[in-house]
């Protein structure tokens, strides 16, 4: 029988992780948090998360960067700025979980087969390729990627869409697309 540790030794935090997050967009004031726990108490999807924002801003001072970055917390945040618009101290809560979510994907150590990465990685590329996106190919792809049982319990729906034309098979293109890889270029390189 094999022992697992709960605990992580002092050795083992990255103590650059919160000036990783610091240097980032929005998370200039990840520093001034004390932990008042007004984000926590605010947010109206804090209950099913894994850790409440107040303990993810905790864990960030911490060092506590694989446990972060593998939590379901910064994928669950609905964007509703709640903690922003409450935090005393000003800090862009929900800016530095979509810096999170931004690292996360870059690592490529998102929670596997999570729904919620998978979308945000396909509806990207597709974007990336054809300049927007098509309904269709992106939910199949979410569910081969993620739990591809659960597309026979919305095939009826699937079939209803096509049949209303919402659904398309073949992925509609901006006129220029090419246009859309150039500006993202231009977007990533002001990192």
């Amino acid at each position: 029988m094999q022992i697992k540790r709960n605990i992580k030794y002092e050795s083992e935090l990255d103590k650059e992780f919160i000036k990783e997050v610091a240097s980032m967009y929005g998370g200039e004031e990840v520093y001034n948090c004390i932990q008042c726990g007004t984000c926590s108490g605010t947010c109206p999807i804090s209950l099913y998360m894994d850790y409440t924002p107040r303990r993810i801003m905790a864990m960030i001072r911490s060092g506590f960067k694989d446990e972060v970055l593998k939590s379901f917390t910064i994928w669950l945040c609905s964007s509703c700025y709640s903690c922003t618009v409450q935090c005393p101290m000003n800090i862009k809560i929900t800016d530095i979980m979509y810096a999170l979510k931004r690292m996360a994907i870059e690592e490529n150590i998102c929670p596997r087969k999570f729904p919620i990465p998978v979308l945000a990685r396909e509806f990207t590329k597709m974007v990336r390729n054809y300049g927007r996106i098509n309904e269709g190919r992106l939910t199949t792809k979410l569910f081969f990627k993620s739990n591809p049982f659960k597309i026979f319990n919305y095939s009826n729906l699937g079939m209803k869409l096509f049949k209303l034309g919402r659904i398309k098979l073949m992925p509609e293109t901006i006129k220029n697309p090419k246009e859309i890889k150039t500006l993202l270029k231009g977007l990533e390189g002001k990192k």
